[in-house]
């Protein structure tokens, strides 16, 4: 490649698959090309669609059906067999570069080794831009996409995060039972608590009916005041008794 590693600007993905980002080797209409590294340490290009380009789907699916016919011509019986002449394809040319890593998600990119002076992974971005007619010899006006402008790059959705681990079956099941034993214990326990005194307590028995009987005023012993005292029956009367009127002369010795 004959162009020139300028540093990464914001908004550039630190990451594209397992290759680091390194720098910005090209900024073009449909993408950009980035130099990165491979986890064994080579060095490899990264064609990346921009945001405009990867949302029109028509330029999306050209860009990916280029990566896909140069990865799947260029390997095994398939690519041998596409290769013999009379097939309806056109086969790939040998300066395609070889295809290390892509993704056909919505931010499409793709990833080719770094042979310097050769022509990397922006030969996949040639496809993506549509200009004058796709029959024939070249005429006419050249297409403008309406996404030119958007030169930012698609960066992917970030990876679903990893499932939290599972405990065997048979550890949920001891734990469920252990859960259970726990819980009949606490209910026995509460029950010879506060259940088992209900049981043993002995019934009230009713109280005897009360009966009233009525007791009599009580009498004075002293004469109420205002009252005349009770007279003694002629019989009754004794030495200290008063003498009837009249009958002072028949009791001698006694003053008249």
């Amino acid at each position: 490649m004959r162009d020139v590693a300028t540093q990464l600007q914001q908004g550039d993905p630190p990451t594209l698959g397992p290759f680091v980002i390194q720098a910005r080797l090209r900024v073009g209409p449909a993408g950009l090309v980035y130099l990165a590294q491979a986890p064994d340490g080579r060095a490899v290009t990264v064609a990346l669609l921009t945001r405009g380009a990867a949302l029109d789907a028509a330029a999306r699916d050209r860009f990916v059906t280029a990566i896909r016919e140069a990865a799947t011509e260029r390997g095994g019986v398939r690519g041998w067999v596409a290769r013999l002449p009379g097939r309806g394809r056109a086969p790939v040319p040998d300066s395609m570069p070889q295809v290390l890593a892509m993704d056909v998600g919505p931010a499409p990119w793709v990833a080719t080794p770094y042979v310097p002076g050769r022509d990397g992974a922006e030969r996949f971005l040639e496809p993506v831009m549509v200009s004058g007619t796709l029959i024939g010899e070249r005429h006419g006006p050249d297409f403008v996409p309406y996404w030119v402008s958007d030169r930012s790059p698609a960066i992917p959705a970030p990876p679903r995060p990893k499932p939290p681990p599972t405990e065997p079956r048979r550890s949920v099941i001891a734990a469920g039972a252990v859960l259970a034993l726990m819980v009949a214990l606490l209910m026995l326990t509460m029950w010879l608590l506060f259940g088992g005194e209900d049981d043993t307590e002995q019934p009230l028995r009713p109280l005897p009916p009360t009966m009233f009987v009525p007791t009599p005023p009580p009498v004075p012993l002293t004469p109420v005041p205002g009252r005349p005292s009770p007279t003694p029956s002629p019989g009754e009367t004794g030495p200290g008794s008063p003498h009837p009127e009249g009958d002072e002369e028949n009791f001698p010795g006694e003053p008249i």
